[in-house]
């Protein structure tokens, strides 16, 4: 999903963290470091790089524990099987536009194809955000895509900006705890002050610890990353499953290698017609449909539903209730830390991703009227890449920094609050929180590429484009707009008639045996196929 830097994916957030200094390798050039600027824009007439970047030999070694900057934990455990991940780094240009200047290190993973004899080539994987470490993400959702191995190697990796490639850094663990704290959708002048300063001093911080890096973290530079990658794997066609995010990330690619899109999937679709704020609209709305529906299950259930009211409408107006009383009166959270209303939306946002977590989202709230803010709270660290330690990995940072390379569009304070009656307007529980959310490349130091990417891709091969009917993050109408966006002949539409965000996640057996049908046995499914 693309989202705007006050929302990002529950399931993604959770697999990535706080950035370790990564030291780039050299090829012709000097490391990445200080040094002039480029425009964004400036890749988009460059060459994907010099030949001895896409002839590198990779080295695959056994996968050692993620970093904090991916999430930390423990080393990714044997498929079913027992077949191992492994993981190795790719080096391409910082700038593309001096493609024999300096480099940086991209981190990479992947799980080798069950029949060698039948291989097709190296499935690339992105798992959206913008700011998710794929290299952590796909082991922790392995089984879920292993029947593609059949045929493939599963492969991904850390976008530049992102984890252990070159990540961004900003600030510290102390400082991001501050920001989160918070009043996120402020009332009164004073509270607008301090957001619009919290705000300058993030970005501050980034062009101080990552200023070199950020003109170049786009996601055109991503897209010319993967393709570099696929001359190094190997691969005559870049075989592609991009979820959320991933989903511009491959409508951008499309436009730019179009004769090298292989088989192709985009699900939980971006859609690629709309401006950032239009996007934070659209999420707003997404999300009030997701409790809408969360509300009207808790009213099916009757009296196995702990929150109060006999109506949808009563039971958000309890939720609304909540979020009043914590503004005027934070409650007990983790440790020393309170539930603040900021930090409950989040928590709250967090569910909303996948039904399986609607149960959490009744028993946070729950727990949050009786005093014990705990469970919102570690929600909303989740989301926000808090690890219970204290420490954040960089997800936010490279978010932040991916969609400030790529969108123009930055807003003043009085320019925000005049918007913020049409997002009321489209939630009353998460309106105002993603409508603040429009400052978030206020002050930021580097110029944005585009309005809206151009996905346009004439002669590539046909592209799966899979919306879901529930999503809250991307909404569904976004399926249509990449599908037409894409281009006659090659976008294909399909839905899902389903709840949370993304198709082929929910074990929905008739999404995954299309998805099936066409990645491993290149069958198209037709247009307008619907799946419940």
């Amino acid at each position: 999903m693309r989202t705007s830097p006050a929302l990002r994916a529950a399931a993604l957030a959770a697999t990535v963290t706080v950035l370790l200094p990564i030291t780039a390798c050299s090829s012709g050039g000097t490391e990445e470091g200080a040094g002039p600027r480029s425009s964004p824009l400036a890749a988009n007439a460059a060459a994907t790089g010099p030949d001895d970047l896409a002839s590198q030999q990779l080295t695959w070694k056994p996968c050692s524990a993620p970093v904090p900057a991916q999430g930390g934990g423990k080393a990714p455990t044997p498929l079913p099987g027992g077949t191992p991940w492994e993981c190795s780094f790719m080096r391409a240009p910082l700038d593309y536009a001096n493609p024999d200047g300096k480099t940086i290190q991209l981190a990479l993973i992947r799980a080798k194809a069950a029949n060698r004899d039948k291989r097709i080539g190296s499935l690339i994987f992105n798992f959206g955000g913008p700011g998710a470490s794929g290299v952590a993400t796909l082991p922790a959702f392995g089984k879920d895509y292993d029947k593609l191995r059949a045929r493939y190697d599963l492969v991904s990796f850390d976008p530049r900006g992102v984890g252990r490639s070159a990540g961004v850094q900003c600030e510290s663990d102390k400082q991001l705890d501050a920001r989160y704290e918070l009043d996120g959708t402020p009332d009164t002048p004073a509270e607008v002050k301090t957001l619009v300063e919290s705000t300058r001093t993030f970005a501050d911080a980034c062009e101080r610890n990552s200023g070199s890096r950020l003109p170049h973290v786009g996601t055109t530079e991503a897209a010319r990353d993967m393709d570099l990658m696929r001359q190094v794997l190997g691969d005559k066609k870049l075989y592609y499953f991009g979820i959320s995010y991933g989903t511009e990330l491959g409508g951008v690619y499309a436009h730019l290698f179009p004769k090298n899109v292989g088989r192709s999937v985009l699900d939980a679709v971006v859609d690629p017609t709309q401006d950032s704020e239009q996007s934070s609209l659209g999420q707003a709305k997404g999300f009030q449909l997701a409790l809408d529906n969360f509300a009207q299950d808790c009213v099916n259930r009757g009296d196995n539903c702990k929150l109060a009211g006999s109506t949808p409408e009563e039971v958000e107006q309890g939720i609304a209730d909540l979020l009043d009383s914590l503004e005027k009166q934070p409650v007990e959270g983790i440790g020393s830390r309170r539930l603040t209303q900021t930090l409950a939306t989040t928590g709250i946002a967090t569910t909303l991703y996948s039904k399986e977590t609607w149960p959490l989202l009744e028993q946070g709230v729950d727990e949050a009227e009786g005093g014990n803010g705990a469970l919102l709270l570690a929600l909303a660290d989740s989301l926000n890449g808090r690890s219970e330690d204290g420490s954040y990995d960089n997800s936010m940072a490279a978010n932040t920094a991916i969609n400030c390379a790529d969108s123009k569009q930055r807003f003043t304070a009085d320019q925000t609050q005049a918007k913020l009656p049409e997002f009321r307007s489209a939630s009353k529980i998460f309106g105002d929180y993603l409508g603040w959310g429009l400052m978030g490349c206020t002050d930021w130091p580097v110029a944005g590429a585009w309005e809206t990417p151009d996905v346009s891709a004439p002669g590539a091969a046909p592209i799966l484009v899979i919306g879901n009917t529930g999503d809250p993050a991307t909404p569904y109408e976004g399926a249509r707009a990449m599908t037409d966006a894409l281009g006659k002949g090659v976008g294909v539409q399909m839905t899902y008639e389903g709840q949370g965000h993304g198709a082929y996640n929910s074990g929905n057996l008739c999404v995954q045996r299309a998805v099936g049908g066409y990645l491993l046995d290149g069958k198209v499914p037709a247009a307008g196929t619907v799946c419940r």
